[in-house]
């Protein structure tokens, strides 16, 4: 049986078939999770956001535990993406919606350590920080410090601009430092220059 607001045709306008229904729903919800967090989307929002009814996210995600994970899975794997092609730039639009998901489903107290499947993007910057850090341990540490970093300044900007006195500093000038500071925590500190007494 067939509700009244499920999409039937493509004149309906909404996605058609699982693929593109899932993809739809992973989309809008990234963005509505992005823009006020899981705890505060409910997957009618989601649904109604995407153009599908929705028993539809039900039946191909599940619940909203279930639709929270796949999000975070999906957009995992959209970063690692854009870093693998070597398009992935600290502030690119697409990096700073993965951190604000990040950021808003920690604060909704979702455990995203647990439910991502996988983390190829701290993976890969791992894999990168072990160029020029001691250890592995140093490297995930930095990683770690990176990703703390741009978790702050994802959920504290308004914040940290006026408490700093940055009120005044173009965005894009804000998020070029910002991701020049990320690069620099990753990389590690410089090493010191010998003296003629060592």
């Amino acid at each position: 049986m067939t509700t009244p607001a499920a999409r039937t045709s493509p004149d309906e306008g909404g996605p058609l078939g699982r693929d593109a229904v899932v993809s739809a729903v992973l989309t809008h919800a990234a963005d509505l999770f992005a823009e006020r967090g899981p705890a505060a989307t409910s997957i009618r929002d989601i649904a109604d956001r995407a153009g599908v009814n929705h028993g539809l996210v039900f039946r191909h995600l599940g619940a909203k535990d279930k639709v929270v994970t796949a999000v975070l899975d999906h957009l995992a794997a959209e970063t690692a993406a854009l870093a693998a092609a070597g398009v992935l730039a600290p502030d690119d639009p697409r990096l700073r919606r993965h951190w604000s998901v990040l950021a808003r489903a920690i604060l909704d107290g979702y455990p995203v350590g647990q439910m991502q499947s996988r983390f190829p993007v701290i993976e890969s910057l791992i894999d990168q920080a072990r160029t020029q850090h001691a250890d592995d341990r140093d490297a995930a540490l930095a990683v770690a410090n990176v990703a703390a970093f741009m978790l702050g300044w994802q959920l504290f900007e308004p914040f940290l601009r006026n408490a700093a006195g940055l009120e005044d500093m173009p965005a894009e000038q804000l998020r070029r430092a910002v991701g020049t500071e990320a690069a620099a925590i990753l990389r590690g500190p410089l090493p010191r220059p010998s003296t003629a007494s060592e």
